[in-house]
């Protein structure tokens, strides 16, 4: 069991001891997410895998929250940004703008990027470094204007 899996088991554990039930179904929704992969690739899960899926968790939350906003539904709106408050708790520190510009500014030097044909091979090394610590759809656009302007 990866030391990311251990202290979301344990928080399950906690939770449930504090009576917290809204946390606790969230807590669990991440279990259930990891297991169902667990099962289905028969594989047990490291840390990076399971950064995956809680950002694609959060990614989902953010894209529910557009929506519902459209929609004027302010009480959707909050109960997905707890869920997001409460995911975001097990997925690495966010990455600051000035961190996050600096592992682009490198990717962009370290693959020789000149224009917005070279999106993918900046992509491929940025991924890795920032998933589950920055929107993904942030970086890409930043990426994208730094290209387009070179």
């Amino acid at each position: 069991m990866s030391d990311l899996q251990k202290q979301i088991q344990d928080a399950v554990i906690s939770t449930m001891k504090s009576g917290d039930k809204e946390r606790l179904k969230i807590i669990r929704l991440m279990t259930s997410a990891m297991k169902q992969i667990e099962v289905d690739e028969r594989i047990e899960l490291d840390d990076a895998r399971i950064i995956a899926i809680l950002d694609k968790m959060v990614k989902q939350r953010r894209e529910s929250i557009s929506q519902f906003k459209t929609a004027g539904r302010d009480d959707l709106v909050k109960q997905e940004s707890f869920e997001i408050d409460i995911i975001q708790e097990f997925l690495p520190q966010a990455l600051s703008e000035e961190e996050v510009d600096a592992i682009v500014k490198a990717a962009i030097e370290q693959t020789g990027a000149s224009s917005i044909k070279d999106m993918g091979k900046v992509m491929g090394l940025v991924k890795p470094q920032i998933i589950g610590r920055a929107d993904m759809g942030e970086v890409s656009g930043r990426i994208k204007s730094t290209l387009s302007s070179n």
